[in-house]
């Protein structure tokens, strides 16, 4: 394996040495220098040759690998990942034993010590998301130890990275039992058909699990409910367990049809009350508000990136857009359930742009419940970007 020793900025000691910050920036480092191989190990060095920390080499969005050990002694090697895996694998030891919630994350990323690497549960199957070349090098010491440490059905990957920035579509099947999809998994009871043969998504995601719950149990009952960008329908389904009135599911992608109905057809949900439209969002708003139709509750979970034929859509340049459309066709107490996984986006300046947007259209408001990551997602305290998930229940009056 190859080795280099790498040498940090001096205005970039505070960070790393200081915070600990785990994520290796290309800007952060000293002078020219060129890798051919992704993962290679890094050794980070200050301006003295003191040690400051080892990792490895892939590139992964704004950054070009992760350090995964502060202590000079410690090997990136088997002894190295199975420590960190056993160490996750105890943390979600209750989780293994809720026979209502049997899908949730077993392994997340830096949180768990490993940038670069997610592991989630779907019911004794095993779904790994590999982000960068680097991280992937060691996927067969990793599978290795892996498979030692749990009782699986079958084990499938996702490899999340390319040089086009496209998916990498193949079989993402790599051991035990090929799965019967759609899978049935519950979360909170509830049922959901998931698929993780089938291209990059699974059909829902499982960082939301607290904000469906809370939809269900506290906010949905005699409720109209619309649900935007809604993907495979799944808020519209605890929404409409949880006794809404009509559920609105919306979203541009024409797969969402079918993948709604197969969620519904999975818990028995009544479909002439809960009505699926494939349309783009901000034509649904201009024909909602034309119709005057008005919603006590809408959920208003984008992507941080969309694209549609008439508008290009950013979560942080955007947002406001959406929180505008919205007040025009929610009742007077309505709730909106406002959410963002764009990691460069902080809480602080998520609330700012719904601010900005519900004072420019003159309406009062109140945040009464909001929500991170849950604790299945572990994060690291020296990445607080890592905590990417932001949601806000927010009454407007």
């Amino acid at each position: 394996m190859i080795e280099v020793d790498l040498k940090i900025k001096p205005n970039y000691y505070n960070l790393y040495k200081d915070r600990n910050f785990p994520l290796i920036l290309e800007k952060g480092i000293e002078g020219e220098w060129k890798l051919q191989e992704e993962g290679s190990i890094i050794n980070l060095l200050d301006q003295e040759d003191e040690y400051v920390g080892r990792g490895y080499y892939g590139i992964q969005n704004k950054g070009i690998g992760w350090i995964l050990t502060n202590k000079e002694n410690e090997k990136i090697e088997e002894r190295f990942f199975q420590k960190k895996l056993i160490t996750a694998l105890n943390k979600r030891k209750d989780f293994f034993y809720n026979e209502n919630t049997t899908c949730f994350r077993v392994f997340n990323s830096i949180g768990d010590g490993i940038g670069g690497l997610s592991i989630d549960y779907y019911n004794d199957y095993f779904l790994f998301n590999w982000y960068s070349e680097g991280i992937y090098s060691f996927r067969n010491i990793i599978y290795k130890i892996f498979k030692k440490l749990v009782y699986y059905k079958g084990i499938y990957q996702k490899k999340r990275f390319d040089d086009n920035g496209k998916y990498i579509d193949d079989d993402d099947f790599v051991m035990g039992q090929r799965g019967e999809f759609p899978l049935t998994v519950k979360e909170n009871g509830v049922e959901i058909a998931v698929d993780l043969n089938d291209g990059p998504m699974v059909g829902f995601f499982l960082d939301q699990r607290e904000v469906r719950k809370t939809l269900m149990n506290k906010y949905s009952l005699n409720k109209e409910v619309l649900n935007t960008f809604s993907y495979t329908g799944i808020f519209s389904v605890f929404a409409a367990l949880g006794g809404a009135k009509s559920t609105t599911s919306v979203d541009l992608a024409n797969r969402s049809l079918e993948k709604t109905k197969e969620q519904f057809e999975l818990n028995e949900i009544n479909p002439e009350k809960n009505h699926i439209i494939v349309e783009d969002i901000f034509e649904y708003f201009s024909y909602a508000e034309k119709k005057s139709l008005k919603y006590d509750v809408v959920i208003l979970d984008p992507p941080s990136f969309a694209k549609s034929k008439n508008f290009i859509f950013k979560a942080d340049k955007n947002y406001g857009i959406l929180i505008k459309n919205s007040l025009k066709i929610i009742k007077d107490k309505g709730l909106i359930i406002a959410s963002t996984n764009m990691e460069k986006m902080d809480i602080q300046k998520f609330k700012d742009h719904i601010k900005e947007a519900l004072n420019k259209m003159k309406k009062n408001y109140k945040i009464i419940e909001e929500f991170r990551l849950p604790d299945d997602f572990k994060i690291n305290d020296s990445y607080p970007e890592g905590n990417y998930l932001k949601v806000l229940f927010i009454e407007v009056y």
